[in-house]
């Protein structure tokens, strides 16, 4: 038996949809532990490409993929791209926790007018109501998977829930108006068709535990959107964390046997607060650019930077990381120079923690180790050893710094082109 746990240790758009397919050929479930639609994952085989934003990504492998309690659902997000897999021949093995929380028409408004209310204090959300989601959810104002079946309970929620949202929506002065009556009817025909999928599935986990059977845990984001533990208040709404993943999945902490956190060989992050090493200039164009570093739901431009031992150690602790894999070393190609932030100094003194102000973490300004960069990877290679010395160097010192074993090396985007360490 083996309980595997995957997880982003920056801001996310690490490559993990990659990492999760790879390790998937192994695993008998795939289970998406936290987030929404406001997170994605790219699989490439082949010439095909697969955006997921729910589904877990174990299903391009034709696992089963199991939607954990921890996550919020879209509906029709969901349905969308089930309906999308199985045009494209890829019929989804799909469980969802009766548990999870359903991102209504009123989170979605709520989300956005609250951005527009901060103005340039804005914390950069997706719009998709995930934080709103959440926030009803801890408030115990949430309506879950398991509600949508029965159209009497759904009724009865929405009966009490809606007047309350409206009267925030128009303290907003937004011009929508929630009819009851849509509402029930639109959601309860999700719920139909999603019925098929809802279940227990925190048993049905113990379950394929006791039976010895793999599993993989899939986390969305990455450490420093944790709600705790990363950027606060710049942070999605739930635990990106390891031990966010046995919560949002039901299965007890000492069944996970492996915690692999994914490192970019640089950095970035979508949207608004402070990245330390962000480059603002020709470098920062060339990892974008390379990288291809485009939001896999947004669309938004990525903000680039060199990579940040900071961050990445400061993700180990907290989370157990017990082995490393690192994602795009490739695009690095090409650079006649390398650097890696150690340390920070903030004002006037190095410290090798991540701080927990906001405003700290603003003034804090990178402390770098330089490193003679290389030229062209081969892509075909199956050892690290078949990397440039350079490249080498990099990957023994990322290491070394981490003090937590390299077990992956991705060296381009197809399933190919990865090396198992």
């Amino acid at each position: 038996m083996s309980v595997t746990l995957v997880i982003g240790t920056q801001w996310g758009d690490e490559g993990k949809g990659k990492v999760v397919d790879y390790y998937s050929k192994n695993a008998d479930y795939v289970v998406r532990f936290q987030g929404g639609n406001n997170a994605g994952h790219t699989i490439k085989v082949g010439d095909e490409v697969y955006k997921l934003h729910v589904v877990p990504s174990g299903v391009i492998q034709g696992k089963t993929g199991i939607i954990g309690n921890g996550v919020v659902i879209d509906p029709e997000i969901l349905l969308q791209e089930i309906d999308e897999l199985i045009q494209r021949g890829k019929k989804p093995k799909l469980l969802i926790s009766d548990r999870a929380n359903i991102i209504m028409p009123y989170h979605k408004i709520l989300d956005g007018a609250e951005e527009q209310f901060l103005g340039d204090k804005k914390i950069g959300t997706t719009k998709r109501g995930i934080g709103p989601c959440y926030s009803d959810k801890v408030a115990r104002n949430g309506i879950r998977a398991i509600d949508l079946i029965d159209k009497d309970t759904l009724h009865r929620l929405l009966a009490r829930i809606l007047p309350l949202k409206q009267k925030m929506i128009d303290i907003y002065g937004i011009k929508n108006k929630l009819d009851e009556k849509e509402i029930l009817e639109t959601y309860n025909a999700f719920g139909k068709r999603l019925e098929q999928y809802i279940t227990t599935t925190h048993i049905e986990l113990n379950k394929a535990v006791r039976k010895k059977k793999n599993i993989l845990l899939e986390g969305a984001q990455g450490t420093m959107l944790d709600v705790e533990f990363g950027t606060y208040p710049y942070t999605t709404s739930s635990h990106t964390i390891a031990g966010g993943s046995t919560i949002g999945a039901g299965i007890g902490p000492k069944t996970i046997d492996e915690i692999i956190g994914i490192v970019k060989a640089y950095t970035t992050r979508v949207g608004e607060g402070p990245l330390p090493t962000e480059l603002l200039d020709k470098t920062g164009e060339h990892l974008q650019k390379i990288g291809h570093e485009f939001g896999t739901t947004t669309s938004r431009p990525r903000r680039c930077g060199w990579l940040d031992l900071v961050v990445v150690k400061h993700s180990c602790l907290i989370s157990g990381v017990t082995s490393l894999a690192i994602t795009k070393l490739d695009v690095l190609d090409g650079l006649s120079e390398i650097k890696v932030c150690t340390s920070y100094s903030l004002h006037g003194e190095t410290i090798d923690f991540f701080p927990a102000r906001i405003d700290d973490v603003t003034a804090c300004k990178p402390i770098y180790k330089s490193f003679k960069g290389w030229t062209t990877m081969d892509s075909s290679s199956k050892k690290v050893s078949d990397l440039p010395k350079e490249a080498q160097t990099y990957l023994r010192f990322i290491e070394n710094e981490t003090d937590v074993p390299i077990g992956l090396v991705s060296i381009g985007p197809g399933r190919t082109e990865t090396i198992e360490v």
